[in-house]
């Protein structure tokens, strides 16, 4: 039996949706806290899969853990260093970051290769080179890497490209190293600074976070303490994406504006009507003709990669012709013959889609291959003509936090049943 997520197109949203805490940073908070000595307590959980997948795994580690709607508390004290190796490693991309963690705490793991949505090379090369550098050897055999290290020592780290999971991989694994390492060419994502705040309430040592160059000068001791997780900011997009393509008067609250400048800007360029209003952003709708627009991925502050596959389903209904480069997963366009099974006219090259707008979506079912051709699928369900069956709907789980229900709340015509595969 698979789970299917039916949309009845062509009603209008109004009204009002909160955006949950930050997927990108939950991931990577919740192995973070095994590096504390005390409880650990993180506010503004996301409700999602991955959340259940990383409690798992610490249990398995011997943690306590309280979930409790938005607030998870984590507690340490009795962890043991156990062989990551189940099933549940493999689900789960984001389980990587137990690399750090528990290289840091214990100087070893074992660790089955991490899981995830497949969207073309995703290498943890630059992992595995940071922690070479801080004096770990690494093995790896049957899907396994072994990590060991007599102790851990502070160095210089260059990173060929700006990753988010290796900046703060390296991050955990350096906090507790002796002595002083720099990160060069790191990331400077919101969901990094909002890692290395907990980090830092924890008693790590962190400087330059949000900049190119990070500076981790080596501590002895974590502790316990209180977090509160940033907004998260793709959720965030896609929401306002949604309203974009078929609201009325949609406002989005719990925005952190200025992590969303790349997507408001592309969406003024529209012609969408919006008003930034503290942390709500109001969304208007579309009135005459979209216009097309042009769109690079980049890494932050640029265009997320996240965005643009939502974003494609909105250029099908901008009179003209939109292109799409991706300059980070270079295969991120399973959503574009999924759109084109609904009716639009999406030409695909290598890294690359145009879009031919403006095209009339019809409803079929379709099938969610990775998390944002999932929400790619959704916004196209909300303004196609008739119904749109979206399988494969446990990768949307995955990242967005009671979405059903939040669209049913502004008005959408939404239902989740099982179908006999």
């Amino acid at each position: 039996m698979a789970e299917v997520i039916a949309i009845d197109g062509g009603y209008k949203l109004n009204g009002t949706v909160r955006i949950s805490g930050a997927k990108n940073a939950t991931v990577a908070l919740i192995p973070a806290a095994v590096l504390s000595e005390g409880p650990v307590e993180i506010l503004g959980v996301p409700e999602i899969s991955d959340v259940a997948a990383l409690a798992t795994l610490l249990k398995e580690l011997k943690c306590d853990v309280e979930i409790d709607g938005e607030r998870i508390k984590i507690d340490p004290t009795h962890m043991e260093d156990i062989a990551l190796v189940s099933d549940a490693v493999n689900k789960l991309r984001a389980s990587y970051y137990f690399m750090g963690a528990l290289l840091g705490k214990y100087k070893r793991v074992k660790i089955k290769m991490p899981g995830g949505c497949y969207l073309g090379p995703r290498p943890i090369d630059l992992h595995l080179k940071g922690f070479e550098a801080l004096g770990a050897n690494i093995t790896y055999e049957n899907d396994t890497y072994l990590l060991e290290a007599k102790e851990l020592i502070g160095t210089s780290i260059y990173l060929d490209f700006a990753s988010v999971g290796a900046t703060i991989n390296i991050m955990l694994a350096a906090v507790k190293a002796k002595g002083k390492t720099v990160i060069e060419n790191a990331a400077k994502e919101p969901e990094i600074i909002d890692v290395a705040n907990l980090l830092t309430k924890m008693g790590a040592k962190i400087r330059g976070v949000g900049t190119d160059t990070i500076t981790i000068d080596g501590v002895e001791h974590l502790n316990g303490t209180f977090h509160e997780i940033i907004p998260d900011r793709i959720e965030a997009g896609t929401f306002l994406i949604i309203a974009a393509a078929a609201g009325e008067k949609v406002i989005v609250q719990n925005i952190i504006p200025q992590h969303l400048e790349a997507l408001i800007s592309k969406l003024k360029e529209m012609g969408i009507q919006m008003d930034v209003v503290g942390d709500s952003i109001v969304v208007y709708g579309r009135e005459g003709d979209l216009k097309p627009v042009n769109i690079k991925t980049q890494i932050y502050p640029g265009f997320a990669t996240d965005l643009q596959q939502p974003l494609t389903t909105l250029l099908t209904q901008a009179s003209g012709d939109s292109h799409v480069k991706e300059t980070i997963y270079i295969e991120r366009f399973k959503h574009c013959p999924q759109l084109n099974k609904m009716g639009a006219h999406i030409d695909l090259k290598e890294a690359e889609s145009i879009i031919h707008g403006a095209t009339q979506l019809h409803g079929t079912r379709v099938e969610a291959t990775d998390l944002r051709c999932g929400a790619a699928l959704v916004v196209a369900g909300l303004i196609a003509q008739g119904r749109t069956e979206i399988t494969n709907v446990y990768h949307i789980d995955r990242g967005y936090d009671n979405i059903d229900h939040k669209l049913i709340t502004l008005g959408a015509h939404i239902t989740r049943y099982h179908i006999d595969e």
